[in-house]
């Protein structure tokens, strides 16, 4: 696994042993990274389940001014920083400890307001779902924060209205999928 483009290109990152993780493949990265390029440059990034850190790194390296990883696995966690470290790129970064659910509370209270939240929880537990109940809630978000959920192909987001989310498209892979959504407007 490897940084795909910009000031961290081409470089290695660590991934943590075993499957604790599933670290989305430099192909789909590229796929992603590929559809929201131009919006980039200077947005704020929220990684929630982060893993090994990938996608967030790759934020920066293609120029968000911050990223903030939130994961709760100790071994990711550290991963995450030394990835980070490797990188040179922690000077953007926060890395936070805990449930994503918590993570989301703890930085509304510090007025943060992020550009994109991506989330690539385990697959096929409904965590998306609670996540956005709580995201909706949230003041991390406006109305032009995008929302983007990895899950598996068979994961069914037809729930999304009622939570108040809208879809804006969906990438599918092979196995997965990539979900693009936002708040509705009121």
């Amino acid at each position: 696994m490897r940084v795909i483009s910009g000031r961290a290109k081409s470089l290695r990152l660590k991934t943590i042993e075993g499957n604790d993780t599933r670290p989305t493949t430099d192909r789909i990265k590229e796929t992603l990274f590929n559809m929201i390029h131009d919006d980039m440059y200077g947005c704020r990034f929220l990684d929630l389940f982060s893993g090994s850190g990938a996608i967030g790194i790759e934020a920066l390296s293609r120029g968000a001014k911050k990223a903030v990883f939130v994961e709760i696995n100790p071994k990711a966690v550290m991963c995450i920083k030394e990835n980070l470290q490797f990188t040179r790129l922690q000077d953007k970064a926060e890395v936070m400890s805990m449930k994503a659910e918590s993570a989301i509370n703890i930085l509304g209270t510090k007025n943060e307001v992020f550009d994109y939240i991506f989330m690539d929880p385990p697959y096929n537990c409904a965590h998306e779902k609670n996540v956005l109940k709580i995201l909706s809630k949230s003041s991390i978000m406006d109305e032009n924060t995008v929302v983007i959920a990895e899950c598996s192909k068979q994961t069914d987001m037809s729930y999304l209205g009622d939570t108040g989310f809208k879809l804006i498209k969906e990438k599918m892979y092979k196995t997965n999928k990539h979900v693009f959504m936002q708040k509705e407007k009121m």
